[in-house]
């Protein structure tokens, strides 16, 4: 027996990975969508805020707005419109992390970039 029919145009591909990232397990789980892409990332499951980010014709750097949560926290939107740049396409971004120190914030991305290039599929 087959399962469900794909979406229209494409189909939808979830990948969770974890890191231990200075000695904090941090998860991630990633929803590609046909022309678009989810990636929650945090510790424990919650989702405290939330970001989109998309390239647009009349500017390189891809606008970006928050969703949900702290509007002064940046994290999310700023993590989501590097993905959106890399992509080419429109990034939910949910960064759920307490530690929000820069140089934590970049071994998270580099953890990511590191999925993206074993996993292209799933990005």
């Amino acid at each position: 027996m087959d399962g469900p029919p794909a979406a229209a145009g494409g189909d939808v591909s979830l990948h969770n990975f974890s890191a231990r990232l200075w000695e904090q397990l941090v998860h991630f789980h990633v929803m590609r969508l046909t022309d678009s892409l989810f990636l929650w990332v945090g510790a424990t499951p919650h989702l405290r805020n939330l970001a989109v980010a998309m390239c647009n014709r009349y500017d390189s750097i891809p606008v970006s707005t928050s969703l949900l949560g702290d509007t002064s926290d940046t994290t999310s939107s700023g993590l989501a419109q590097r993905l959106a740049r890399k992509t080419n396409k429109q990034v939910f971004v949910s960064y759920n992390l307490q530690n929000t120190d820069s140089n934590f914030a970049l071994l998270v991305e580099n953890r990511i970039k590191e999925e993206m290039e074993a996993f292209p599929e799933k990005f």
